[in-house]
């Protein structure tokens, strides 16, 4: 049975980045970005963690291309939901207040970022 998306690792994650980034990618474009040196080890690597990340269904390959294409099957947001949604379920009994109390009193918030924060607040009040 698969894991869930949540479940993806750093070394997975960096190859979904390398995904969102291009939209699509080939084993050699990925091994080129996150290995300039591109040993066959790096390779193996690579199409291991390709292999992991399609099980999970986090990417869809194109088997009719060759060499097969790779695109991600899952948006950035999406897993950042999935992985703070895990979080809050794992620490704060599924409640966001104490992840967000703790960014906002962590003071790692730009003041960018608290504007931004204050404008999806006050657009989500406008909705209801």
């Amino acid at each position: 049975m698969p894991r869930k998306a949540q479940d993806v690792t750093d070394a997975e994650l960096a190859v979904l980045q390398v995904l969102w980034d291009r939209g699509a990618a080939t084993v050699r474009d990925i091994v080129d970005e996150l290995y300039p040196a591109g040993t066959p080890s790096d390779l193996a690597t690579v199409q291991k963690l390709l292999q992991r990340l399609e099980e999970k269904g986090c990417l869809g390959r194109n088997r009719n291309a060759w060499p097969h294409i790779f695109r991600p099957a899952i948006q950035r947001e999406d897993l950042i939901g999935r992985r703070l949604q895990s979080t809050a379920d794992e620490l704060c009994a599924g409640s966001f207040s104490p992840l967000l109390t703790h960014l906002v009193k962590s003071q790692r918030l730009s003041r960018k970022d608290r504007e931004t924060l204050r404008e999806l607040l006050d657009e989500f009040e406008k909705k209801k």
